[in-house]
């Protein structure tokens, strides 16, 4: 919306313009847009990028995951490692 239509807003004006046009969707404050045009900027896009981090596994875990795919060759391991952990909960 900063260039939307005929002319550049600023983040104030381009908050404004979004709560008048979207008074049912949640409203946006000047950091998230200010977050947004940074993320246009420097990817040419606002798609959520996928997160990097993997998920930590203890030992025990890992064990058992291993046991299980003995068990249940068939099994897809994603499916095994999710009864794994919620039954550590």
């Amino acid at each position: 919306m900063i260039g939307y239509g005929d002319r550049a807003r600023t983040q104030c004006e381009v908050v404004r313009l979004f709560r008048e046009t979207h008074p049912d969707l949640p409203p946006l404050n000047q950091g998230t847009i200010s977050k947004i045009e940074a993320q246009y900027r420097e990817m040419g896009h606002v798609r959520k990028v996928p997160s990097k981090r993997q998920a930590v596994v203890d030992d025990d875990t890992k064990l058992n995951l291993l046991l299980a795919l003995e068990e249940n060759p068939i099994t897809p391991a994603r499916q095994l490692a999710l009864k794994i952990s919620f039954a550590d909960i």
